[in-house]
């Protein structure tokens, strides 16, 4: 059988542990369940004072709630882009749109890597003249973000596109910064961040893990904000 690039470096580890049980999991996320956590950076109430904070920041930046929408790039910026409104509702007494995005379609690497898993685009209001603020859980490449801009322009012309992350890792490949950040963590290029959110983490935390010998080929990039 023939196996993805950059397999091998990984195989010896991944062999020997059990594969979870049930659907839903990437050959990257497989990977780090494997992986030991190095750091914990953000705790779950850290994580929550920092949405708490890049709220009323979004707030301030837009003279309150009006006119603005959120769109949380799936899987769990989608999570944090709902955080974020139900905490903006709670300051303002204002509700915000909460779009999601799937990027797949949209990445530079799709002809070069296994066919991407789509998920759902779900953006029901319209997005012109609104100030759309884009969620995601790292800023990394910043190839994730120019996906995001290409699909969001598909959808429509907004007033202006601002980005808030909870992470910002660095090592930018593309002339894109963020907004809003939560925390800046500075990491080596083969470390892998990992931001787990309810619900589709048991917790809220952002952790860096101690990754396997680092392996360039192409196919396969660390995690934490992958390089697309």
């Amino acid at each position: 059988m023939k196996r993805a690039p950059g397999f091998e470096p990984y195989k010896r580890n991944f062999l020997q542990m059990p594969l979870p049980c049930g659907e839903g999991f990437s050959f990257k996320e497989v990977l780090l369940m494997a992986e030991t956590v190095k750091a914990t950076i953000l705790n779950e109430a850290d994580v929550q004072r920092t949405l708490v904070r890049i709220a009323h920041e979004i707030v301030e930046s837009n003279g309150g709630a009006h006119g603005l929408a959120l769109v949380g790039i799936v899987t769990r910026g989608d999570a944090l882009a709902h955080k974020l409104a139900e905490i903006i509702q709670s300051i303002e007494n204002e509700e915000v749109p909460v779009g999601t995005l799937d990027i797949s379609l949209y990445r530079d690497d799709i002809g070069s890597k296994l066919s991407p898993v789509l998920k759902r685009t779900e953006v029901n209001f319209p997005l012109e003249e609104k100030t759309i603020v884009l969620v995601d859980d790292v800023l990394f490449t910043g190839r994730t973000i120019r996906a995001a801009l290409d699909a969001l322009m598909d959808l429509g012309r907004p007033r202006c596109i601002r980005l808030a992350v909870l992470v910002d890792r660095g090592h930018r490949e593309l002339p894109i910064r963020a907004d809003f950040v939560g925390k800046n963590v500075p990491s080596a290029y083969q470390e892998n961040v990992r931001v787990r959110v309810t619900p589709f983490d048991e917790v809220n935390s952002v952790e860096i893990l101690e990754a396997p010998a680092p392996d360039h080929s192409p196919g396969l990039d660390p995690a934490g904000g992958e390089r697309r």
